[in-house]
């Protein structure tokens, strides 16, 4: 625990065997109380590599239900296990483990309810190895999205997140998207909702086994974030209101300029 506030890592994994050991013995399992792994039926071993390590909470999706649909799992199964403060960190190794703490920190303090450990913060993620184009299109479409959410991210597509408990308590992910773009959707809705993000600035780690989407997925996945950038912008104006944000109440305090 962490000033009295029972913290949990989440994994979502997919053929994650030879890395996830790497990520495991790296969490400061001093102050997570617990760990889960959800595998979203991967072909290699990684949810035999998980039972190995110790890690008590293991889910195993029947058959693929893509990224977003993993961390659905992952959350619902952290906040089933009375979770105050819910990590997510790929197994892949990209993102260092040892930013837990001071991610954790940032929200047991009651300083922001959201930390994102940014790529882009500190200029790590080309010295990560982070492709050219894509670190051109992280740019640009934070830019664009940035305006329509009043927002001032340093980027919104990071894989690692904290949040405590209240937020996935009172955003509908699970109406979002099954694939990529559910990370995008749900910072909208907290955005939307009126929650303050901080961020830390995260090296980041780009090799063979590390996972990342191809160019056609990227693009698709660039598309969906115009998609939810104009969405969010009509909520704002008052036209439209697009699924992902339907239910929740716009604190417009925090977001309208």
């Amino acid at each position: 625990m962490l000033n009295g506030k029972k913290i949990v890592v989440v994994l979502p994994a997919y053929n994650a065997e030879k890395t996830l050991e790497r990520t495991y013995r790296e969490i400061p399992h001093d102050i997570v109380d617990e760990v889960v792994l959800v595998d979203d039926a991967s072909a290699d071993q990684t949810a035999d590599t998980a039972r190995r390590l110790g890690i008590q909470h293991i889910r195993v999706h029947p058959r693929n239900r893509g990224y977003g649909g993993n961390q659905k799992t992952c959350y619902q199964t952290a906040l089933d296990l009375g979770a105050d403060v819910i990590i997510m960190l790929h197994p892949d190794y990209q993102y260092t483990p040892r930013l837990i703490p001071a991610m954790a920190g940032i929200i047991t303090e009651g300083v922001y309810p959201v930390v994102l450990g940014s790529r882009i913060l500190g200029g790590g993620a080309l010295r990560g190895g982070m492709p050219i184009y894509k670190y051109i299109a992280n740019r640009l479409l934070t830019f664009l999205q940035n305006l329509a959410t009043g927002a001032k991210l340093s980027e919104y597509h990071t894989g690692y997140r904290a949040f405590a408990r209240e937020v996935l308590e009172n955003i509908p992910y699970e109406e979002n998207s099954d694939d990529f773009i559910f990370d995008n959707e749900m910072l909208c809705q907290i955005l939307y909702a009126g929650y303050e993000v901080g961020e830390v600035t995260c090296p980041t780690r780009y090799f063979p086994e590390a996972s990342s989407i191809n160019i056609r997925r990227s693009i698709r996945y660039g598309l969906g974030v115009l998609s939810n950038s104009l969405g969010f912008l009509l909520a704002r104006w008052g036209l439209y209101t697009p699924r992902m944000l339907r239910g929740i109440r716009p604190n417009k305090k925090t977001w309208a300029r």
